[in-house]
């Protein structure tokens, strides 16, 4: 690799000032108005002195802070710059004795890649949206996905469906969709908390996992399923109310049309609650999931009240073993199915998404959506049971209401009523003719069950009134995310907020004409399997989400919710599209349609979007999985594509040799144009880190090796690469033992040669006699070179081969300790981390040690643990070492002293001439100014040999950060002596320093 020097100008950060010495203080970034270069006036606020106090000097290095890990903007604190890796190794030049470091610096100059830098965490929150009202896990998700879930099918369908398919398919229609649903809700889990969930719920969960491709094809639908779900619940809601009026004969025109006029004057005025703001939302939410409550206990205590003759009539028995056998089998009617009756009822279900998906408005939605969610399920998932199971042991199928259907004394009970005959009742005429009572005929079994019927009327309200809010809200929720991210930017309109909470105005406006269009369908099984498709592809992405960014096995996939299987979420998304065609065949091609329509658009208008999506990790892993087969493949003629290496220079200043070159290997082959190497690699599959093994041997080679191997470093730096070291107190080469076994196989192929040439008596063959001889004294030279080694020697051989094949073995039961010192990005800990991924190091538990200052070692653990939390990685313990600043003790320093007595000029004796001389002839060696000017940073790498030796000799692997020396401010052989009295007499160590770019984030 090509040494590279800095000229000053290039890959370095404009606004760093070089005029400087190590900074006194150093400045973070808030924003808040600018000045007149355009930087913020008050974007600098001075971090605490704990750099200083941990360290005992002045450093440009930062402390691991969770600030440098922010977006631009972030609404939940400010955002700090870490000091670029250029500032760290550019040029050592002293001046005024203060180092300005950048005002506004961007991870990677040109925004951290990988850096959700468009996400909506991104964006500077306008002044009005702070002191929003935010909710917790019980008010937030729990309640709501119960009173979503607790919706329409509740009161005045459940017992319908248990009436069609029987209670024994009953269950399994109930069980069939908690399965997908709990699915669903595992999946979810994991997805969002694999990083903070902004608002958008579903939406934001699919987007951010799988791009702006599928996120923006789903975000539309769902939104709109939200908007006809409104209608959905508004027309039970009124159907019930036409009940009423029924029953007081008070109807105002007839019963469809009475529906749509009760439903468009219901809708206007949740409209209303949900302009009014979440305050208002929230509160009405809670008195009617206490009403709901009420009515639910109302109809369990009304199955226990002794039945009056007129609810006899009406199929009502109490607790019958007749009645709860006779409803087992199925007895679909009017041309209902299985899946029919599951169509109507899968819509109930659906309600699990009513948490998610006001993420926005949540205190903590990780936490939140996971806890609140589930258990939503499991709730509504028996009270669902328990009800249908009581009504179904209570109430016949078909009844006819007239108290004088009576049986006769004497008569034989035959025919479909056998339950109701046996308990003195008639209703054999339901065969023939429309029976208005019983499972299959009412809609009001539920009141007539109860103790008290207009608690049920109530609850029936509050049910529908709660589920057609919970969806009024959610869909202009879930819409305004999508019109923020500005897939569509015909959508951008809807992206305006309104008040503290930012409320989707315009969305409440566009899903109340959406919803009044489905009103005025008026047919609650109309619009029912509609949304039921809309749902299910909804769930579909979302379980396939999780198993995507699973199988894709990015580093960046570490959700804090463990309880989640990949196999398990693409079963769950293979689920719900096997029960979309099962639903209504028509229905779910035509939301495919749509969706691949929408996908196909947003794919071709290419949003200027950047999510760090699974689909960009598996991508990756195809291109090396497919690199790596095309490897092993051989060349043949018929497969020869022109591959162009393209010397070009500057590409722009040799267009026409370009434009040729291009025209050999357009769509046929490939073309790398190039000036000057610095790294193989092809667009995105260009290294990003340099791995090298610790030189051992720098004090007894030759200086040209040692200016070599560091210059390396250096242009490591230079090309901003992140550094990796890996030191092994045996060391790493082989190639002297690989030699050796070279010529022990030589020597044993000669001496074959050698037998096969004799006659079996042992008499050799004239003719080759005189080469036999030859071969011989070639075999005697080589037993003599390859002669079997000493005792000490052959004991270190053995050492060695061991060492180099220790990573090969599974690792036996320890820790991997990470003294995570410097904020480089988080590749030091990052890295680690994959490590307790994979098998072999599975046994190895993290341990994480950052320096601390004194007297608030407390204060550092609990802000560490607390950005591990964010980061989902996990540790055993956390040690804050307070005493880095201690000098180190004096056989140390006095060993460390001998190591680079060889590598001193002494100048400090001499005279000015002599000095300046003896510099000129050995400019390679350490000065005793140089020593004075890094003394401090020469203490640390002696003291923290000492930290290392006492706290981590007993770790699998030690990772520490990696010293950084300044270009032309350090000397090579100094440079090599922090490296080598940081990592000697340890287990194998890596010395790891990233580019200074985050590589780890809390945002999905």
């Amino acid at each position: 690799m090509e040494r590279y020097k800095s000229s000053g100008g290039e890959n370095v950060n404009a606004a760093y000032d070089k005029t400087g010495d190590d900074p006194h203080l150093f400045e973070e970034t808030t924003f808040s108005g600018t000045n007149s270069n355009g930087v913020s006036k008050e974007e600098h606020r001075a971090v605490r002195q704990s750099v200083v106090s941990a360290f005992g000097h002045d450093t440009l290095d930062r402390v691991p802070n969770i600030d440098f890990y922010r977006n631009a903007g972030s609404v939940s604190g400010h955002r700090a710059i870490r000091p670029s890796l250029q500032e760290l190794h550019d040029v050592f030049q002293k001046g005024n004795g203060a180092i300005s470091v950048p005002d506004t610096v961007e991870d990677g100059g040109e925004g951290s890649e990988g850096t959700p830098s468009d996400d909506v965490e991104s964006a500077i929150p306008a002044p009005e949206t702070t002191g929003g009202l935010k909710f917790g896990w019980i008010k937030g998700v729990l309640v709501r996905c119960m009173l979503n879930i607790w919706g329409v099918m509740l009161f005045i369908r459940l017992s319908w469906v248990f009436g069609q398919a029987g209670w024994g398919l009953g269950i399994v229609v109930i069980a069939l969709s908690c399965v997908v649903t709990t699915i669903t809700g595992l999946s979810m889990s994991a997805i969002c908390t694999n990083g903070v969930v902004r608002g958008g719920g579903a939406y934001y969960l699919i987007s951010r996992s799988l791009g702006p491709e599928f996120g923006g094809s789903i975000g539309l639908i769902f939104a709109f399923a939200n908007a006809i779900a409104v209608a959905m619940y508004v027309v039970g809601f009124a159907e019930t109310m036409v009940d009423v009026l029924k029953e007081y004969a008070s109807l105002m025109v007839d019963e469809v049309n009475d529906i749509r006029i009760i439903g468009c004057i219901t809708v206007v005025l949740l409209l209303a609650i949900s302009v009014a703001g979440m305050e208002w939302e929230a509160k009405a939410q809670i008195v009617l999931l206490i009403i709901l409550l009420v009515a639910i206990v109302n109809v369990f205590v009304g199955t226990f009240i002794p039945a009056t003759e007129d609810k006899k009539s009406k199929g009502f028995f109490n607790y019958d073993s007749r009645v709860f056998l006779e409803n087992f089998a199925p007895s679909f009617q009017d041309g209902e199915s299985f899946f029919s009756v599951f169509a109507i009822f899968f819509p109930a279900a659906t309600g699990i998404l009513a948490g998610a998906n006001i993420s926005g408005d949540l205190k903590d939605a990780q936490a939140a959506i996971p806890k609140g969610t589930l258990l939503a399920i499991l709730i509504t998932g028996v009270t669902y049971l328990g009800v249908a199971l009581c009504v179904s042991a209570t109430v016949v199928r078909d009844a006819t209401g007239n108290v004088n259907d009576t049986v006769t004394m004497g008569a034989a009970c035959e025919g479909s009523a056998v339950a109701a005959c046996e308990l003195g009742f008639n209703f054999s005429s339901c065969a023939v003719e429309d029976c208005k009572f019983g499972l299959l005929n009412n809609n009001q079994v539920m009141t007539m069950v109860s103790g008290f019927g207009p608690l049920i009327t109530a609850g029936t309200f509050s049910a529908t009134l709660s589920s057609a809010l919970a969806s009024l809200v959610s869909a202009p929720k879930v819409f305004q995310a999508l019109c923020k991210d500005n897939i569509y930017k015909i959508l951008h309109f809807f992206a305006k907020g309104h008040g503290k909470n930012n409320e989707p105005i315009r969305g409440y406006v566009l899903t109340f004409f959406i919803s009044v269009a489905f009103i005025l369908i008026g047919n609650l099984n109309e619009i029912a399997p509609i949304i039921s498709n809309f749902f299910l592809a909804s769930y579909a992405l979302i379980n396939f989400s999780c198993f995507h960014a699973s199988w894709a096995k990015s580093p960046g996939w570490r959700p804090g919710y463990k309880y989640y299987n990949m196999w398990l979420s693409l079963l769950g998304a293979l689920l719900c599209c096997a029960v979309m065609f099962v639903i209504n065949w028509w229905a779910a091609l035509i939301t495919y349609a749509i969706e691949i329509l929408l996908y196909v658009y947003v794919t071709v208008k290419k949003p200027d979007v950047n999510w760090g999506s699974s689909t960009q990790a598996v991508t990756f892993v195809s291109s090396v999985s497919n690199a790596l087969s095309l490897s092993a493949v051989e060349d043949h003629v018929k497969n020869f594509r022109p591959q162009l290496l393209l010397l070009t220079g500057s590409a722009k200043t040799r267009p026409a040799l370009l434009d040729l070159a291009h025209s050999f290997s357009k769509n046929y082959g490939l073309c790398i144009t190039c000036e000057v190497f610095v790294g193989s690699g092809l667009g995105r599959m260009k290294p990003n880190t340099l791995m090298i093994g610790f030189k051992g041997d720098w004090r007894t080679t030759d200086r040209e090796t040692v200016q070599s191997y560091v210059g390396v470093l250096h242009d490591a730096f230079d090309f901003e690469y992140g550094m990796v070291m890996l030191r092994v107190s045996e060391g790493l080469d082989m190639s002297h033992i690989l030699e050796a076994e070279e010529e022990m196989l030589k020597a044993a192929q000669e001496q074959e040669a050698l037998e096969k040439e004799a006659m079996p008596n042992g008499k050799g063959k004239g003719l080759f006699r005189k080469s036999r001889n030859t071969s011989k004294q070639v075999l005697t030279t080589r037993v003599s070179v390859c002669s079997p080694p000493t005792p000490q020697v052959a004991k270190m051989t053995e050492r060695l081969v061991e060492a180099s094949t220790q990573f090969q073995k599974k690792q036996p039961k320890g820790t991997i300790d990470v003294w995570w010192l410097f904020d480089d990005g988080g590749l030091t800990l990052l890295l680690p981390y994959i490590l307790t991924t994979r098998k072999k190091w599975k046994d190895c538990k993290l341990r994480i040690f950052i320096a601390g200052q004194p007297g608030r070692s407390d204060l550092d653990k609990q802000e560490m643990k607390s950005l591990l939390t964010k980061f989902r990685i996990n540790c055993t313990d956390i040690n804050v070492i307070d005493d880095i600043h201690v000098k180190p003790r004096s056989d140390s320093w006095k060993t460390f002293k001998d190591m680079i007595e060889p590598f001193r000029l002494h100048e400090g004796r001499r005279d000015a001439a002599q000095a300046e001389a003896m510099r000129k002839e050995h400019p390679w060696k350490i000065t005793d100014e140089e020593l004075d000017t890094f003394e401090e940073k020469t203490n640390l790498q002696v003291r923290l040999n000492e930290l290392l030796r006492e706290n981590s000799t007993s770790a699998n692997l030690i990772i520490v950060s990696m010293p950084i020396a300044r270009k032309e401010s350090v000397s090579d052989y100094l440079y090599m002596s922090w490296l080598d009295v940081l990592s000697k007499g340890l287990p194998p160590t890596l010395l790891i320093r990233g580019n200074h770019k985050s590589v780890l984030t809390f945002y999905s």
